[in-house]
């Protein structure tokens, strides 16, 4: 799956309404018992952040969700196939969390710092654990082999691409750069965060963001 693809099955996520989502899901109406699918998904996503890709096997997994080892490969066939449907699930998650914001706040300055703050507001899980978008980016990029893998650079993109419209909206004309910044000093924060086991990192950067992004109005 390209990243391209991966941005359009969100964006289609996101517009759905949770009915839809649910006749949508894999598995769900053909007999494949519904909520196994979606129980190992959430206990990988876990596993995934809290242990790491090479350290997380599928049977972790399967212990996690519940479930029998055997049943896991009912779902998916092999440990990349359920890597692939957690960024799915992250990129879902991400696009929602945008959406929200969005909805919430009609200026755009307003909605760049709700969305560090949201983030900034994971900073007891980030101190512990790093950030699970970061992180897995991190991890997946050091094993790429360009064999058609698990790609979770879409966990970055979305949200660069999302602050770009929010810059340009502003009326800045270098959109993309400062996109690329916000989210750059959102993932600095977050691994200084979790080297330092030190959860105010995350807030104090906050903060001096917010202030950043009236600056530029």
């Amino acid at each position: 799956m390209t990243n391209s693809d991966l941005t359009r099955r969100t964006r289609t996520r996101a517009a759905a309404t949770p009915g839809e989502h649910a006749a949508a899901a894999p598995g769900k109406g053909l007999g494949r018992g519904p909520g196994k699918r979606e129980r190992l998904v959430a206990a990988a996503a876990q596993m995934l952040h809290q242990q790491g890709v090479e350290a997380t096997t599928l049977a972790d997994i399967a212990k996690a969700a519940g479930i029998p080892l055997g049943n896991v490969y009912y779902y998916f066939k092999a440990k990349s196939d359920i890597i692939t449907a957690v960024i799915e699930a992250h990129a879902g998650s991400v696009a929602s969390m945008l959406g929200g914001i969005e909805a919430g706040q009609a200026d755009p300055a307003a909605r760049l710092k709700a969305l560090f703050a949201a983030l900034a507001g994971e900073n007891e899980m980030v101190a512990r654990y790093g950030c699970p978008h970061g992180t897995l980016c991190q991890e997946l990029a050091k094993h790429a082999d360009g064999a058609g893998g698990p790609d979770a650079s879409p966990l970055v993109r979305i949200p660069i691409d999302w602050a770009e419209r929010q810059f340009a909206a502003m009326g800045r004309a270098d959109a993309r750069d400062l996109a690329i910044q916000v989210i750059a000093a959102y993932q600095g924060a977050a691994l200084l965060t979790s080297a330092l086991r030190d959860p105010a990192v995350l807030e104090r950067e906050s903060r001096r963001m917010a202030a950043w992004i009236d600056s530029l109005r």
